[in-house]
């Protein structure tokens, strides 16, 4: 067996615990949004995004709805050329949707039955054109710069000043920004805009509209929002959510809900 699979409808607010498994996986929902935390990162997985996380990865899933999670293990190894060998937000297109999909109405794919191992190839060739997207947040280590990065990721709108943020902690703001350079490899206002972008594709998936979102994520005017996040995505919040709702009908009809899984075993 290459690749095997769990299907799950999980509801509001649960919490995976901390795990990792012996194979590569990909984390992906038909329905619902996932955060998933892994040391200093942090990722939200809207429908049509899925989270590559390399085997021995650990990591943790909170789920901010009712989720429909469709999730693949695959070998270790299966996947030696694919990259990133890192945690990493992929686009799910509707091609490689539909194979996912697939394969967990199979449960497993099978070297020796001709159809899965097709399938698998096709699987496989559809992660490695996978685009990467810049949807998550890694927290500084340092003490007072965590402190700072924990006030805004709970409050994005926060719009005081660098600054005035620093002198709350007792620090400097050469030293903040340093912190940041060294220990994410961004300054503090990128790093900001960073958590602002996902709260915001959080929001924009509960159904809020662009202009809510705005003013929730700390910007006086909608159209400052559009263009970050049209310069991030590479679209506008309206064009990507027609995209997102485009693929999130399929029904769930044929899972049904059983009592919580056990995490799966390593293949």
């Amino acid at each position: 067996m290459s690749v095997a699979t769990l299907a799950y409808e999980y509801p509001s607010r649960f919490q995976v615990p901390e795990h990792a498994h012996g194979s590569d996986q990909l984390i992906y929902a038909i329905s619902g949004l996932m955060e998933v935390s892994s040391g200093q990162s942090i990722w939200v997985i809207p429908p049509h995004f899925a989270l590559w996380i390399p085997a021995r990865t650990r990591h943790r899933i909170h789920m901010a709805g009712p989720v429909s999670m469709r999730t693949l293990y695959l070998r270790a190894g299966l996947t030696a050329r694919l990259e990133p060998r890192c945690c990493a937000v992929l686009h799910v297109t509707p091609l490689l949707r539909e194979l996912i999909v697939e394969t967990v109405r199979l449960g497993q794919l099978r070297v020796r039955n001709r159809y899965e191992y097709a399938l698998r190839d096709l699987l496989i060739s559809q992660l490695q054109r996978a685009s990467p997207l810049p949807t998550f947040v890694t927290m500084p280590r340092e003490a007072r710069a965590l402190a700072i990065a924990q006030r805004i990721l709970r409050d994005p709108a926060e719009s005081k000043a660098m600054a005035a943020l620093c002198a709350e902690v007792g620090v400097s703001v050469r030293t903040i920004e340093r912190v940041f350079l060294k220990e994410l490899g961004i300054g503090f206002e990128s790093w900001r805009r960073q958590v602002r972008l996902t709260k915001a594709v959080e929001l924009l998936v509960s159904g809020s509209s662009i202009k809510e979102v705005a003013y929730t994520v700390g910007y006086c005017q909608p159209s400052a929002f559009v263009e970050m996040f049209r310069r991030t995505l590479g679209t506008t919040p309206k064009a990507w959510i027609i995209a997102l709702e485009s693929l999130g009908h399929e029904s769930t009809n044929s899972h049904t809900s059983l009592p919580l899984p056990p995490l799966p075993r390593s293949l």
